[in-house]
């Protein structure tokens, strides 16, 4: 058996006594193989494929890369489910907010009921700490901010009445309606894959990150350029800043940050879009896809706005390469999640696929790819303009700027 190293993901084959909790970890969280207990094995410290068929379903239904691989995303996401609404006390602490699927089911409820208009992260925030406050208050129990006992017994006597309204979309919606006319001084976040934590996919090539990371930096640029161009604000997120293409513009004329936390605080309204390139094991995979912040088992958006930037970022994508669609997919990835904001990842193509593997290293490509990316926007935030009326994959950068410059 293989013992990986301190730290290390965790995967099948491996024995490393992190195995024996990782499997107390799943039975909390939901799986309902006896098998996977540790007292139901042998030794508990093997990863077997008991364990490997217990994570994949796992990664599943929480909408993520189903890779058998307890890296950092899955370790997150398990630890989150740990919890049901219940379980503990939950309240507000500004030093170390309280996190976990139980919160995320209160946010739910709150927001059902009308208390909660923000976005099902999971996180016990101000916001939430205030929704549960006007709930105390409507219930006639103590109000003090804190989930326990009695505002449990009183959330439980009034769950009958939740609709399915998601109220939590309202926000949302009522940010859209004041998002019309708005690409100028719009605040937009790109983030490459390199500036995103991310397990290499499993069978890809050595050099597979640092193509990724170079693709899906120089498309970034290329967006934050055209973005810049017709008045919007862009942000770029690299890790490892440095000179970019001369003949486009001069780096100090751009805003580029390292860290995307940064950004995301900074720029609190922000778009924030996610580039990366995909990887399969069949050379024969191909197409592009995008992922908004949702409900992976019932495609229910948690952020419309991301959804809208998804759904419409894809059409332009692929009528102007002629790429396959793979769909726009709801996720609960943690950059989705952590963003706060509207947010779309998009995945721009396969590497492990010749062809588009040899579109993607083309400059004149991946200008194409950029432009999708900015008509996209251009399609959520202005979707009544002459501009927007435009047929999918026809609109041109002097569609936009001509917009903006009757629309001053």
């Amino acid at each position: 058996m293989l013992q990986p190293p301190p730290g290390a993901a965790l995967r099948h084959g491996a024995t490393d006594r992190r195995v024996t909790g990782l499997r107390d970890r799943l039975v909390r969280a939901g799986v309902t193989d006896p098998g996977i207990a540790p007292d139901a094995v042998p030794d508990p410290s093997v990863f077997d494929r008991g364990v490997d068929h217990a994570v994949r379903a796992f990664q599943q239904h929480k909408g993520l890369i189903v890779d058998g691989v307890v890296g950092p995303e899955t370790e997150a996401a398990l630890n989150d489910a740990q919890y049901t609404l219940g379980d503990r006390p939950l309240a507000f602490d500004e030093s170390q907010p309280l996190h976990g699927d139980d919160v995320e089911e209160l946010q739910n409820n709150l927001s059902l009921l009308g208390f909660y208009y923000g976005h099902l992260d999971g996180t016990f925030n101000r916001q939430t700490e205030f929704a549960v406050r006007e709930l105390q208050s409507s219930l006639g129990v103590r109000v003090d901010g804190e989930v326990a006992l009695e505002t449990l017994a009183g959330l439980a006597r009034v769950s009958k009445k939740i609709t399915s309204a998601k109220a939590f979309s309202l926000r949302d919606h009522r940010r859209l309606g004041m998002l019309h006319e708005a690409l100028r001084e719009r605040d937009v976040i790109l983030i490459p894959s390199g500036a995103i934590a991310q397990e290499t996919p499993q069978g890809a090539p050595e050099d597979f990150a640092e193509d990724q990371d170079r693709i899906s930096l120089d498309v970034a640029v290329k967006v934050h350029d055209l973005l810049r161009n017709v008045g919007a604000a862009p942000v770029l997120v690299d890790p490892c800043p440095a000179p970019y293409g001369e003949a486009r513009t001069v780096e100090n004329e751009r805003t580029v940050v390292t860290d995307p936390r940064e950004a995301l605080t900074s720029h609190p309204s922000a778009l924030v879009l996610c580039l990366q390139c995909d990887w399969n094991s069949s050379p024969h995979a191909e197409g592009v896809a995008t992922f908004f912040w949702g409900d992976p088992s019932t495609g229910q958006p948690h952020a419309p706005i991301g959804q809208m930037a998804s759904t419409m970022i894809l059409r332009e994508l692929v009528a102007r390469t002629g790429a396959q669609d793979l769909g726009a997919h709801a996720r609960q990835w943690s950059e989705l999640r952590a963003a706060g904001t509207a947010a779309a990842w998009v995945a721009l193509g396969y590497l492990s696929n010749g062809g588009e593997r040899a579109k993607l290293q083309d400059d004149t490509y991946r200008a194409r790819l950029a432009e999708s990316l900015l008509c996209g926007l251009q399609r959520v935030l202005a979707p009544s303009t002459d501009a927007a009326s435009t047929a999918t994959g026809t609109m041109s950068l002097a569609d936009i700027q001509s917009y903006y410059h009757q629309n001053p």
